[in-house]
């Protein structure tokens, strides 16, 4: 117990000292092209926490940037790089749509019936990049990346052709008022989602510290020799890993359809759920791939995207320049983990090299 608290502490100091660097570099090129820094950063502050509902809104941008950070980080726990969580958040989307605007159910059990159709198609799509890394042995990377692309011309026609709003054809058609979560924060875009979306990364938490299958998925993860000599069972372990990837991403596209207001149904370019599996990665490695890290962190990045609009508007700096720095200081956040996850895999390599 005790090397873990040493061990959680070495964590945050890293990650503290890393966010010092990301907003020092940022300042310094904020000063090199003309702006204040300092009125920049407040206004990033101010913009994501500064009232109820300047917070709700930071709290809204991080609901479905948890669940896409858990499809990465229960993947790395398994020592996989699932990078799929695009592809299956369409698919929840898409689910969300076709539960919540087809069907007529009774408020609440609508709401439920929503989500778990959007979880059953993410959980769909990603059983198939998982049969073929236990059965082919096809490397995650390059399948996940084959299905993103499939799921998002698909999940496009069907947005665009099959349940398209007749008078809106930019989206689909709208779910029912009895399948939405409801808005907590008036003036703000934060519903119920939160909350569900909390839960999910709670339950993943207590799955891969109090059972046994968890328990052999970071056992595998952390040294697959080891874990083949305790007779873990690899195929379980992939499969696990990707199934709660699949609901994870499922869910968080759904949430962006039953929860995010006020649009209620799914752009047809995918707009407003596009690239947020992508940022997930993000989320994750900040997080350092631990389920309460990947809360705290997906609410950090929320905080970015959402108070970033301010720093155009009080301090003047333009949009592409808050995106760069945003970018730097994710990236700065990132660079812990993912030597960490560079010198697991390269100790990986030298074992198995040895052995042979």
């Amino acid at each position: 117990m005790k090397e873990r608290v040493i061990a959680g502490l070495r964590d945050a100091g890293f990650s503290a000292l890393a966010l010092i660097v990301g907003l020092g570099v940022g300042a310094g090129l904020m000063l090199i092209y003309g702006y204040d820094p300092v009125r920049a950063y407040m206004a990033l502050f101010t913009g994501s926490f500064g009232t109820v509902e300047q917070f709700a809104e930071t709290l809204a941008f991080a609901v479905p940037l948890m669940l896409t950070g858990i499809t990465f980080a229960i993947g790395v726990k398994a020592g996989l790089f699932n990078i799929g969580a695009e592809g299956q958040m369409y698919m929840g989307a898409i689910g969300a749509v076709i539960f919540g605007g087809l069907l007529k159910l009774p408020p609440g059990v609508h709401t439920v019936v929503a989500m778990f159709g959007a979880m059953l198609f993410g959980l769909l799509w990603s059983i198939g990049p998982a049969l073929l890394k236990v059965y082919r042995g096809v490397h995650e990377v390059i399948s996940t990346i084959m299905f993103n692309w499939m799921a998002y011309w698909f999940v496009m026609y069907l947005a665009k052709y099959v349940v398209v709003d007749p008078n809106k054809p930019e989206r689909t058609i709208t779910v029912y008022e009895s399948a939405r979560l409801p808005v907590l924060v008036r003036g703000a875009s934060l519903t119920a989602a939160i909350y569900v979306s909390i839960l999910f990364c709670i339950v993943v938490f207590l799955f891969l510290t109090l059972t046994r299958l968890g328990f052999e998925l970071r056992l595998y993860g952390a040294n697959p020799s080891a874990a083949h000599y305790a007779g873990v069972k690899v195929w379980r372990v992939v499969l696990a890993s990707f199934i709660i990837g699949g609901l994870a991403a499922g869910l968080a596209g759904g949430l962006q359809i039953i929860g995010r207001p006020p649009t209620w149904a799914l752009y047809a370019t995918l707009g407003n759920v596009a690239g947020l599996g992508f940022e997930g990665i993000g989320v994750a490695l900040i997080g350092r791939n631990n389920p309460i890290g990947v809360i705290l962190a997906s609410i950090f990045y929320g905080a970015l995207q959402n108070g970033g609009r301010l720093m155009q508007y009080e301090a003047g700096v333009y949009a592409e320049f808050v995106r760069a720095i945003s970018g730097l200081i994710i990236i700065a956040l990132a660079v812990p983990e993912a030597v960490t996850l560079i010198r697991i895999h390269l100790m990986r390599k030298l074992r198995r090299w040895r052995v042979t």
